[in-house]
């Protein structure tokens, strides 16, 4: 299941940013950080008793010369709202209630989402009354709070938690094929995406950053049921300057996080770019199963072998995810997008591949045979049995002796061996080594 998203509204100087800080640095811990989104700290995975879910701090929504919400700001607060599972709602109640908080209030409702009322700078007993007149916004009952002293903020949590969808749709979730079209601007993810669909579902344009937000679709066919996620593409961080395109890193990446297969688009005219590198590398780490498109083939001079060159070209750059395959076509012209779906689907089944204990046991032993394990220090790494507990993605429990003797290099044979002994092609594989005393 998808993390649930957390989203932090509220005008400036009510103590959203002092609540988010407060939250991600000493109540619950920090999952991980997400590098380059913004210097600021707008993102976080993070914990609370046993719910993970992922907090987004919006910055300040504003009035314009005292009368009207700045546009810039409205967009900013709509795209938390539309992106948000649970929306808390932050307001001042030492400053009390201004008609700012009663026009962000008025936008919440629409979104029908569940809200969370916070109330905070109650730095004491004697202020709880100010929450009173904040019933006055028709959102519900508030919870009162300190950000800067910490009062109240496991009530908070726990409100919070209280809306996250625990049930889920587990059967519809095994039955469906989750695939997040990534990449820079620009290169076709929404053509591709109409094109398999059959029809404009998408907004096409050959501006930069038309898609401003994570886009679902869905499809049937005699493959199954596949959801595809349009996402708006990552540009350089120097380039990320709109607060709402700010947002849109973040969905991508929640996009890659709730995704079975990972499609990167790579514009043929352009290659492969730093911002594919990185992103990608996101989903490798997550260790999704990934394949590589390569767009716009119909604009490229062919030669004798120039697929071959050009596939190995992009290879090169993209050593760290060799298990991939790569398709070329046009989604202009459809060359060879029948092929999209049923490559996405045989990398969906590696990525939810369980083999035997006893065949794989077999495997690792015979792969020790043909090379011994390496003699760290004075000992030599034994592995004393393998398991594999869960699927997407495949995850392998090395069972050995002593952790320090396992050496990347050897971990990497041990990788390639399961690699060849099992199709793994198109999905990562995970690996985990557990001491245990002989």
């Amino acid at each position: 299941m998808a993390k649930p998203i957390v989203a932090m509204v509220g005008r400036p100087n009510v103590g959203k940013s002092t609540l988010f800080n407060k939250l991600a640095g000493k109540r619950i811990s920090i999952v991980q950080d997400t590098p380059g989104v913004t210097r600021d700290r707008i993102y976080a995975e993070a914990e609370w008793l046993t719910h993970t879910f992922t907090m987004i701090d919006t910055g300040g929504i504003e009035r314009d010369n005292g009368s009207v919400i700045v546009e810039k700001m409205r967009r900013q607060a709509q795209i938390a709202i539309e992106t948000a599972d649970v929306i808390t709602f932050i307001v001042d109640g030492k400053e009390g209630l201004t008609a700012a908080d009663h026009e962000v209030a008025q936008m919440l409702r629409k979104s029908k989402k569940p809200i969370v009322l916070v109330v905070n700078k109650i730095d004491n007993l004697k202020d709880e009354d100010n929450a009173y007149e904040f019933y006055n916004l028709g959102i519900g009952d508030p919870i009162t709070i300190s950000a800067s002293q910490g009062l109240g903020l496991g009530d908070l949590l726990d409100r919070i938690v209280e809306h996250f969808n625990t049930d889920g749709d587990n059967g519809e979730d095994e039955e469906n094929i989750n695939i997040a079209l990534i990449g820079k601007p620009n290169v076709g993810k929404s053509s591709l995406i109409n094109k398999l669909l059959g029809e404009d579902r998408v907004i096409v344009s050959n501006i930069p950053g038309t898609t401003r937000d994570a886009i679902d679709s869905y499809i049937e066919n005699d493959l199954g049921r596949f959801t595809l996620i349009d996402t708006a593409g990552l540009r350089r961080k120097s380039k990320v300057k709109e607060e709402i395109e700010r947002y849109s890193v973040i969905r991508t990446l929640a996009a890659i996080e709730r995704a079975d297969v990972c499609i990167l688009m790579v514009d043929a005219e352009d290659g492969v770019t730093e911002q594919d590198e990185k992103i990608v590398g996101y989903a490798h780490e997550l260790n999704k199963a990934i394949m590589v498109i390569v767009n716009k083939w119909d604009l490229i001079e062919k030669e004798t072998k120039t697929l071959d060159n050009y596939k190995k070209d992009i290879q090169s750059k993209l050593n760290f995810i060799s298990y991939a395959p790569y398709l070329f076509i046009s989604a202009k012209t459809g060359q060879r997008t029948h092929k999209v779906l049923q490559m996405a689907k045989e990398c969906y089944n590696n990525y939810n591949k369980r083999i035997a204990t006893g065949i794989l046991n077999d495997v690792i032993s015979k792969a020790v045979l043909m090379k011994e394990p390496p003699v760290v220090g004075l000992r030599r790494l034994k592995i004393y049995y393998v398991t594999q507990p869960v699927t997407k993605p495949p995850t392998f429990v090395f069972f050995i002796n002593d952790y320090n003797t396992m050496h990347f290099s050897y971990q990497r044979y041990l990788e390639n061996q399961l690699r060849n002994s099992f199709d793994f092609s198109g999905t990562g594989i995970k690996m985990e080594f557990r001491e245990r005393k002989e």
